[in-house]
């Protein structure tokens, strides 16, 4: 696996993995840094299957959906699926209220989500 400051990437089979490192992602420097770093591990690969895992996350700003977005549109570009696992039930929520939750394929773990690129 790769080791980026706020995130840690990998690969299992042809999904890249990115697992977030914070347990709270609450401010711009933080988010900054999501930014930067997922940035530069999808400019390593086009068009990826991506699977991003948000089970060490325990609180996250509302900005993050933002980012969440962008990224969406750039792996979607390169032909690319972007899925998420690992999202706690408060943290879903939030999805839920904004109708995120069906935009975008959110799987309980890594080991369901992966399932599904197949």
């Amino acid at each position: 696996m790769d080791a980026y400051r706020r995130i840690q990437t990998g690969k299992t089979g042809e999904v890249h993995m990115v697992v977030f490192k914070d347990k709270k992602i609450l401010d711009d420097t933080v988010l900054d840094e999501i930014k930067k770093e997922s940035t530069a591990f999808l400019g390593k690969s086009a068009g990826p299957d991506v699977l991003r895992d948000f089970a060490n996350v325990e609180f996250m700003a509302s900005a993050m959906l933002g980012l969440r977005g962008q990224l969406h549109r750039k792996i979607a570009a390169g032909h690319g699926r972007l899925k998420m696992c690992g999202i706690r039930p408060e943290i879903f929520q939030v999805f839920k209220l904004t109708s995120l939750d069906k935009l975008f394929s959110i799987h309980k773990d890594a080991p369901a989500a992966l399932a599904t690129f197949t």
